[in-house]
């Protein structure tokens, strides 16, 4: 599958996830400070707005309708006016609320935070603690059958509410068989969802620590502590895809038998992380509903909780917004311009990675190998050749995508920082201007088939060869596309993902 990243936006509309988990009302008092009291050493707030938000998993369920997605939600409120909020907010947001449960005798969890010009100064809990439902596994498969069986996706949120029960796994676990593959837990407890064989788990940094080391695991650098963690996530969970959320860090995710896969942080301004990863979990989910790859997956997940964290409260993140943060094109820098750029980066105090390649239907062995590289410095510059080299290289039936919307694409992706066009068949000009301390290029090569490594070298940086996703270069993909097309396609291969 390639990677176009505001297509893939564009996919997302129209998918049904039901969002299953404990929800939570958000409110918002906005004061103004008027001194100390007498009593005590403390601020007098008068408050002078309240605001209300929908958290927990009714967020999750909220970012993912405002994404396009077709919701609904199976959760438990109180009758009180903290419950009859929250399903008006969700009704508002487009969430289909049939399968809430309403609790006479349950008191709705609420979560007050009081801020002053933006500083959130106290949070004040209130609502009773985790819900006792006396649901069987059989009464939970008669709420869920039919909700299951007619999604896209599933999505549990788990707060530590009591939704998310041994029987209500029981429950879910049976029905896997006739319900959608995409299943994604942003849980605290991963191990206990074991049974339901996720798709992909969502733990932070403290939730995944207090798992298990894997077996033989030795200490980790700094480096590798996000990797280490994201794997004990990986086997405790039984899940296919491992997420590690680094906050404003971005994300790392593993697989069994494929290289990791790193985002890193979108946002220059950090106004609330609250929800952030119910935002998250949100575009994760719908994005691998589509067929999505790990990596562009993670991409937008990353990108969308990149949008919401600049915002203040418990933000919800549009398609829209989505598409505006993927399409900047200020990456895109052009070869005369690199020597301002580099001073604008601090280049001299940074350690710079320079790959290149045609990147002719960008697919998931390129995203990974980017991902890789930038995890070898502070900056990751990508040189892509023009139409006319691609020609000279490739045949005069390539590229297959124009150069415009190559940079663009390679743009959207968080791993990399500068994308430079270059009309050479070999990027000496660029290698010379920029002077990496790090050229990365695939396992294929040699150091008698790159001739650019006697230069790298001579320039003071070094090569370091990626080892090659198995299975993923543009001519295999060419020539798949080709086969269901009819007879003809490409006659040879390329080794590395280009």
């Amino acid at each position: 599958m390639t990677v176009d990243l505001l297509e893939l936006v564009r996919a997302l509309a129209g998918r049904r996830l039901l969002v299953i988990g404990d929800a939570v009302l958000d409110t918002y008092v906005r004061c103004a400070a008027h001194g100390l009291a007498r009593e005590a050493p403390v601020p007098v707030l008068r408050a002078e707005k309240t605001v209300h938000r929908c958290g927990g998993a009714a967020n999750l369920a909220a970012n993912a309708a405002t994404l396009g997605a077709e919701v609904e939600i199976v959760t438990a409120c109180g009758t009180d006016d903290a419950g009859d909020r929250l399903v008006a907010l969700l009704r508002d947001a487009g969430v289909g609320v049939d399968g809430v449960l309403r609790l006479p005798d349950y008191s709705t969890p609420v979560k007050r935070r009081h801020t002053v010009r933006g500083q959130l100064l106290m949070r004040v809990d209130s609502g009773d603690g985790p819900v006792d439902l006396p649901f069987d596994a059989g009464r939970w498969t008669s709420v869920l059958a039919e909700r299951i069986m007619s999604a896209d996706a599933v999505a549990i949120s788990e707060y530590g509410g009591g939704m998310v029960t041994r029987p209500l796994v029981a429950a879910l676990a049976a029905l896997r068989r006739v319900g959608p593959e995409t299943l994604v837990a942003d849980a605290r407890d991963i191990a206990a969802l074991r049974d339901l064989r996720p798709t992909a788990v969502t733990p932070n940094r403290e939730e995944a620590a207090r798992l298990p080391p894997v077996r033989g695991e030795e200490p980790a650098g700094e480096q590798d502590a996000p990797r280490r963690l994201a794997e004990r996530a990986l086997r405790a969970s039984g899940a296919r895809i491992a997420v590690l959320t680094l906050g404003a860090d971005g994300a790392v995710a593993v697989e069994h038998d494929r290289p990791p896969v790193r985002t890193y942080s979108r946002s220059n301004q950090v106004s609330s992380t609250v929800g952030a990863g119910d935002t998250f979990a949100a575009a994760l989910t719908l994005a691998l509903a589509t067929g999505a790859d790990t990596a562009p997956a993670l991409e937008l997940g990353s990108a969308a909780a990149a949008a919401v964290v600049a915002r203040p409260d418990t933000a919800v993140c549009t398609a829209d917004d989505l598409a505006a943060r993927l399409g900047a094109t200020s990456k895109v820098v052009t070869p005369g311009a690199l020597a301002a750029w580099q001073h604008a980066h601090d280049r001299a105090e940074r350690r710079l990675v320079f790959t290149n390649g045609c990147y002719d239907l960008l697919h998931a062995g390129h995203v990974s190998n980017l991902s890789r590289a930038k995890e070898l410095g502070d900056l990751l510059v990508v040189g892509v050749n023009s139409d006319a080299s691609v020609r000279r290289l490739k045949g005069p039936e390539r590229p297959l995508t124009p150069l415009d919307e190559r940079l663009r694409v390679l743009a959207a992706l968080s791993c990399v920082d500068a994308v430079v066009p270059f009309d050479g068949d070999s990027p000496v000009d660029l290698l010379e201007a920029l002077r990496p301390d790090v050229y990365v290029k695939g396992s294929d090569y040699t150091p008698e088939t790159l001739p650019e490594w006697s230069l790298v070298t001579r320039l003071g940086g070094r090569v370091h060869l990626l080892e090659n996703v198995a299975d993923r270069s543009t001519t295999r993909l060419i020539h798949r596309i080709r086969a269901l097309s009819g007879p003809g396609g490409p006659t040879s291969d390329e080794g590395s993902p280009r």
